[in-house]
C-alpha cells in the first residue's frame, strides 16, 4: 500500500491549525468541484474525493493523532474509508454548492437533510461513498476509547468494574466486565456508548482498552507469572527449600536441590493465569537468585580460604 501524504495533498504543514487545514481544503474544493473545474472532470472528481478524505482525517483532532502517529499505511490498514467519513461534518461540502446529481455520483448520498423545493431530502452515508459497491447504511456516530487499569487478579478471575467516561459533553457511567484470562492490552466493547450520530445512525460503540497496574510480587509474561526467590550461596551448593506464593493465595513449599546455580527457573505447572479460550492455564516460573555476598567478616573469609583449598 503506497504512502498516502495528507498533509501534501491538502499542501499544509504538519503544524497546521485547524483554520488553516479548513481553509486550504475549501480552496481546493473550489478548484476541483465537480461542477467548475476546467479539464478532465474524472480526474477532478477523483481529486476532490482525495482531498475530501485528507480533510475528514485532518479535520478531526483523534484521526488526524493517530495519522500522526501510525503513518499513513498503517493508519489506512486500521481505518477504512467508511471509518474516516464517519462523524465527519459535510457541511462544508454541502457549501460549496454541489448538485444533488453531481453529489450523489461522487459520495453515495450523506446523512444529512437539505432543502429542496419546499420539502426535506435526507442523504445517507455508505460504504459506497468510494464506489465499493456496497449497501447503503445510515453513519454510526463516533467510537470512544478509554483506558481501564486491570489487575493480575482481575485477570486471572474476572471482574466487573464500574467506569466513567465523557459522552456528548456528560460523564457516563457503565459496568464493564472482565472475563477470566483477559490480557492488558485487549479491547472490550460496550456497543451504542460513543458519540452520537450526526446523521440519523446508531450511536458509536465505547472501547475499554485494558492497562495492566504492576504487582508488587509477579511478573507476567503472557499467560505465565514470575516470581523471584533469593538464596544464600552456602543454600545454592548444600540445597534447601522456599516457601512460594502463588495469585489464588496458597503457599507451596519448593524443595531447592543442592547445585542450583542463579537464575535457575523452576515450573508450577497449571498455575498461571487463565487462557483466554477457557482451556487450561500458563504457567509459574520460580526464578532462584543466589545472593553473593559483597563483604565478608573475617571468620567467613577465613572458611572460604579453607574451602578454597579443598577445591571449592
Amino acid at each position: 500500500m503506497a504512502e498516502q501524504d495528507y498533509y501534501k495533498i491538502l499542501g499544509v504543514d504538519k503544524n497546521a491549525s485547524e483554520k488553516e487545514i479548513k481553509k486550504a481544503y475549501r480552496k481546493l474544493a473550489q478548484k476541483y468541484h465537480p461542477d467548475r473545474a476546467k479539464g478532465d472532470k474524472k480526474q477532478a472528481e477523483e481529486q476532490f474525493k482525495k482531498i475530501s478524505e485528507a480533510y475528514a482525517v485532518l479535520s478531526n483532532p483523534d484521526k488526524r493523532k493517530e495519522y500522526d502517529t501510525q503513518g499513513s499505511q498503517a493508519f489506512k490498514a486500521k481505518f477504512s474509508q467508511e471509518d474516516i467519513f464517519r462523524g465527519f461534518d459535510f457541511s462544508d461540502i454541502f457549501d460549496l454548492g454541489i448538485s444533488d446529481n453531481i453529489f450523489s455520483r461522487l459520495f453515495g448520498g450523506i446523512g444529512r437533510g437539505s432543502q429542496r423545493g419546499g420539502r426535506t431530502r435526507t442523504y445517507q452515508f455508505g460504504p459506497d461513498i468510494f464506489n465499493t459497491g456496497a449497501a447503503k447504511h445510515p453513519v454510526k456516530g463516533e467510537d470512544l476509547q478509554v483506558e481501564m487499569p486491570i489487575t493480575l487478579h482481575e485477570m486471572a478471575f474476572g471482574a466487573e468494574k464500574l467506569i466513567s467516561f465523557n459522552r456528548n459533553g456528560q460523564v457516563e457511567r457503565v459496568t464493564v466486565k472482565i472475563p477470566p484470562g483477559t490480557l492488558p492490552g485487549k479491547r472490550l466493547r460496550v456497543a451504542e456508548k460513543g458519540r452520537s450520530s450526526h446523521f440519523g445512525g446508531p450511536p458509536g460503540d465505547l472501547y475499554v482498552k485494558l492497562k495492566e497496574v504492576e504487582h508488587p510480587v509477579f511478573k507476567r509474561e503472557g499467560s505465565d507469572l514470575y516470581v523471584d526467590r533469593h538464596i544464600k550461596f552456602s543454600e545454592s551448593a548444600l540445597g534447601t527449600k522456599v516457601t512460594v506464593p502463588t495469585l489464588d493465595g496458597k503457599t507451596m513449599s519448593l524443595k531447592i536441590p543442592p547445585g542450583t546455580a542463579s537464575h535457575t527457573k523452576m515450573r508450577l505447572k497449571n498455575y498461571g493465569l487463565p487462557h483466554a479460550n477457557g482451556k487450561g492455564r500458563g504457567d509459574q516460573y520460580v526464578r532462584i537468585i543466589v545472593d553473593i555476598p559483597a563483604t565478608l567478616n573475617k571468620k567467613q573469609k577465613g572458611l572460604l580460604e579453607e574451602l578454597a583449598k579443598e577445591g571449592l
